[in-house]
């Protein structure tokens, strides 16, 4: 019976822990593009606001459209970056915005690939794109 080398082996082990490692890192910006649209960290799809002013650095969705629509919030001290800016909420938080539009969840999207949001309110709410 002839015996088969294991060189490739160890090889394949450390590209699939490097790969691993690739994956787990922080990302560069606080969304992510899939199937042309924009996604936040928890993998559901981010949505604009027409009532929102572009560039105002101002959030129009408070108290309980806030609620319906969670607005991706910023940490303590974010850093803008590329098209990403900060938007100031009425409640001193802080949210993301990209190319001057704050960005939003959709509450009623129950899994990342939902978009249900779409559309809403007369058109008001918008899948957000790059």
């Amino acid at each position: 019976m002839k015996k088969t080398p294991l060189i490739g082996v160890p090889a394949l082990a450390l590209a699939a822990l490097l790969a691993g490692c690739a994956t787990t890192s922080a990302p560069d910006t606080p969304t992510r593009t899939v199937d042309g649209v924009l996604i936040g960290p928890n993998g559901k799809t981010l949505y604009t606001f027409a009532r929102d002013a572009q560039n105002s650095g101002k959030s129009m969705c408070n108290g309980q459209c806030a609620t319906n629509w969670p607005p991706l919030m910023a940490p303590a001290d974010p850093k803008p970056m590329g098209g990403y800016t900060i938007v100031m909420r009425d409640d001193g938080s802080k949210q993301w915005a990209y190319n001057g539009w704050p960005l939003y969840y959709w509450s009623k999207d129950a899994k990342p690939g939902d978009r249900t949001g779409e559309g809403m309110l007369n058109g008001a709410w918008k899948v957000a794109r790059p």
